[in-house]
C-alpha cells in the first residue's frame, strides 16, 4: 500500500504542525511526518484521526500500489490550457471508478463554466472511440508537450475538431491525437 498522507497534506495547503494540530487529540508534527514517511507504522486508529482532521475519507489516505494515481498534467487559464513542468499525483475522488487511466487538469483562471480551483477529471480513451465523446469536454494533447481542452464538436478521419471554453475563441483542429481523455468527473470546493 502506498500511503498518501503528504499528498492530500500538501493538496490542502497544509504543514505538517497544522496537522498535528487538527487531530483529535493534537499530536506533534514529527508524529505526523514519521507516519507520512512509513518511520512508524500506520495503524487504523492513526487513519480514522488524520483523516478526520484532513476531512477526507480514511481509505483515501492509501492506495494499492497496482492502481494508477490520477496525474496533474495542466492547468487551465483563460489562454487555454497550459502543460505542467512535471505531472504529479493528485487525490483520487472516493466515488470515481472505471477503466482507462485519469488524467487531471486543474482550473487557475475562470474560463466558460469553470471557476479557479476547480479539478476536471478526465479518463483517457483510445482515439478511435472519439465519436461517443462527441459534446463532451476532453483534454486532447498536441505536439510539444501542450494540449488543446474544449468541447469535442467534430471527428473525421485522423482529424478531431475542438471547440474552447471560452467565448470568441475559435475551433482548434487536431490530426492523429495519442489519446482523448473525456471528462468525467469537476470537483469544485465549497
Amino acid at each position: 500500500m502506498i500511503n498518501r498522507i503528504r499528498d492530500i497534506r500538501k493538496e490542502k495547503g497544509w504543514t505538517l504542525a497544522e496537522l498535528a494540530d487538527a487531530c483529535t487529540p493534537p499530536t506533534t508534527a514529527q508524529t505526523i511526518g514519521r507516519l507520512e514517511t512509513g518511520m512508524r507504522n500506520l495503524s487504523i486508529k492513526w487513519m480514522d484521526r488524520i483523516a478526520a482532521a484532513l476531512e477526507v475519507d480514511p481509505e483515501m489516505l492509501v492506495r494499492s500500489e497496482k492502481s494508477e494515481a490520477p496525474m496533474v498534467v495542466a492547468r487551465l487559464r483563460n489562454a487555454g490550457p497550459e502543460a505542467l513542468d512535471s505531472p504529479r499525483e493528485a487525490i483520487m475522488p472516493a466515488d470515481i471508478a472505471g477503466e482507462g487511466s485519469l488524467t487531471v487538469l486543474t482550473v487557475e483562471e475562470s474560463v466558460g463554466e469553470f471557476r479557479p480551483g476547480d479539478m476536471l477529471y478526465l479518463r483517457q480513451i483510445a482515439p478511435e472511440d472519439a465519436p461517443h465523446a462527441i459534446n463532451r469536454d476532453v483534454l486532447v494533447p498536441r505536439a510539444g508537450g501542450r494540449f488543446y481542452f474544449g468541447r469535442l464538436i467534430d471527428r473525421q478521419g485522423d482529424f478531431v475538431g475542438i471547440l474552447p471554453p471560452g467565448s470568441g475563441q475559435k475551433q482548434q483542429v487536431v490530426e492523429s491525437p495519442a489519446w482523448i481523455a473525456v471528462a468525467e468527473m469537476l470537483v469544485r470546493r465549497l
